[in-house]
């Protein structure tokens, strides 16, 4: 066992969150799942295999993360996603990293590239992301952003990469996942109001074609032929969500306000003079 705290949050995973824990839970003492109510026994099967299940209410993606460190017991963190399995390679290299005592790096990168429906493993080529997943707790922590999944090193942290992968199986089916992107556009709809930003409407009438060209050739969709381009189309159809909610919200908002002033009273100068 590695002196590192594995934790994963968790809602309704029952049928993937076992190979996650599986993967790892020869790694570490302290395997932490923070549920946010479940009602398919995701609980019952992470119990099973040795994870400490916790309940905490949805508050939000950093939120819920940032609950999740603090239930920790170790002074090195590695998070992972319900729908995440560790390969067997990226395994064997955490365990390397730690067989010499305390990790040069305080922080580090780990590759994730998605597998879908029908592949056992992900493209030779396909798209990664390599953010920061195994670090220290006093290196920092995740942001308390609602939708924003990231951590929030201290300047000056040292950052390494590691080479192996995490196999990301977020689609069960393509309608399952417009579902999950249609529910995380609202939330990113909230979040932009609630931090002042406001996107230029001209935005709306390109941001589809623009980010199906992002994800089939920029995130190399392409790869993966018919289901490839069905992915990217989803995508796409995410990001013009995300634009078109964040418009109607500001223009429900203006017309909220127009009407709150179309109705305060309005005094003549004699009604003034009366009251005065």
């Amino acid at each position: 066992m590695l002196p590192v705290s594995v934790f994963i949050i968790a809602k309704n995973e029952a049928d993937r969150i076992g190979a996650t824990i599986r993967a790892i839970r020869g790694l570490t003492d302290d395997l932490v799942v923070v549920d946010s109510g479940s009602t398919d026994g995701t609980q019952a099967v992470a119990e099973e295999l040795g994870a400490w299940v916790i309940y905490n209410p949805w508050p939000g993606y950093g939120p819920q993360k940032r609950f999740a460190e603090d239930q920790c017991r170790h002074e090195w963190l590695l998070n992972l996603d319900a729908d995440e399995e560790v390969s067997p390679d990226l395994l064997a290299e955490i365990r390397a990293l730690f067989a010499k005592g305390e990790p040069p790096c305080q922080a580090y990168g780990i590759r994730i590239a998605e597998t879908y429906p029908g592949e056992a493993a992900p493209h030779p080529l396909a798209y990664r992301i390599a953010p920061v997943r195994l670090y220290r707790r006093d290196a920092g922590r995740y942001s308390s952003s609602l939708v924003h999944d990231r951590v929030d090193l201290k300047p000056g942290t040292r950052v390494g990469k590691l080479k192996g992968l995490v196999h990301h199986r977020s689609v069960r089916s393509l309608g399952d996942q417009l579902a999950k992107l249609n529910s995380y556009a609202d939330q990113q709809a909230v979040d932009l109001e609630v931090r002042g930003v406001s996107i230029p409407t001209w935005r709306v009438y390109f941001e589809f074609p623009a980010a199906f060209l992002k994800a089939y050739f920029g995130r190399l969709h392409f790869l993966r032929g018919t289901y490839g381009f069905l992915i990217a189309m989803n995508y796409a159809t995410w990001r013009h969500l995300r634009l078109a909610k964040h418009y109607e919200r500001k223009r429900l908002n203006a017309l909220t306000k127009t009407n709150a002033g179309a109705q305060s009273p309005v005094l003549s100068p004699d009604r003034v003079k009366e009251r005065r």
